[in-house]
């Protein structure tokens, strides 16, 4: 298998995994058929693998240089992996149905960390393929993180626009696309502050793990050299 081939079969396995349950309904029956919680489980763990092999497939194909790589590029990464890590380890799960990774339920009276944003798994999708498409200037990785990038920007309003025609615009009274506002509030401090901070540490600790694998696991040094 060629590496341009590879590369167009691995992105379109990955965008098809994406798009296909959402066709007919496709989706539902299959939680319908074998519970919420392991087509999740499921689901995840095939994202995950499709994620990683169109990652490798793109190192993989014909390198077609659009913009040199310089030493100082490698910071950008560096410094927005922590940030969205830790948007990643906060919003992971969130009491919040209208975005990536959340749960059913949503009670306006305590938003929890969709008060801080309401989309965080998107905006982390964002800062990752947005900052390595700075230091990534050949075809195969622009496409790649250009179209990561894209998604994730263009699903915000799509998922906002169904949050307003299912709960109103008081959703969005309670919640902020990113905000530190609730952190001057001592009501919310009180309910989330102790959790909050233990998911910042999960966060930074995903973060020291990853920028020393990816040596090993991308095969391309996360360090500005």
């Amino acid at each position: 298998m060629s590496g341009w081939t590879e590369y167009t079969l691995a992105l379109a396995l990955f965008a098809a995994s994406h798009f296909v349950p959402r066709l007919g309904g496709l989706r539902e029956k299959l939680i319908g058929a074998f519970g919420r919680k392991a087509y999740f489980a499921v689901y995840g763990v095939m994202s995950l693998v499709l994620l990683v092999w169109l990652i490798a497939a793109a190192g993989r194909a014909p390198f077609v240089e659009l913009w040199p790589q310089m030493s100082w590029t490698r910071w950008v990464p560096n410094v927005a992996m922590p940030v969205a890590l830790v948007l990643v380890a906060c919003g992971a799960g969130m009491a919040q149905p209208f975005t990536l990774g959340g749960r059913k339920t949503f009670a306006p009276a305590q938003p929890g960390f969709a008060a801080v944003s309401r989309h965080p798994l998107f905006l982390a999708l964002a800062l990752w393929a947005g900052a390595h498409l700075v230091p990534n200037g050949d075809l195969a990785n622009v496409i790649l993180f250009g179209s990561f990038t894209a998604m994730a920007l263009t699903a915000i309003p799509a998922f906002d626009a169904k949050a307003r025609r299912t709960l109103g615009p008081a959703f969005f009274d309670q919640t902020a696309l990113f905000s530190l506002k609730p952190f001057a509030d001592p009501k919310w401090r009180r309910a989330n502050l102790r959790r909050l901070l233990i998911r910042c540490a999960i966060g930074m600790i995903l973060w020291m793990a990853l920028l020393h694998l990816h040596t090993a696991v991308i095969g391309v040094s996360a360090f500005p050299v």
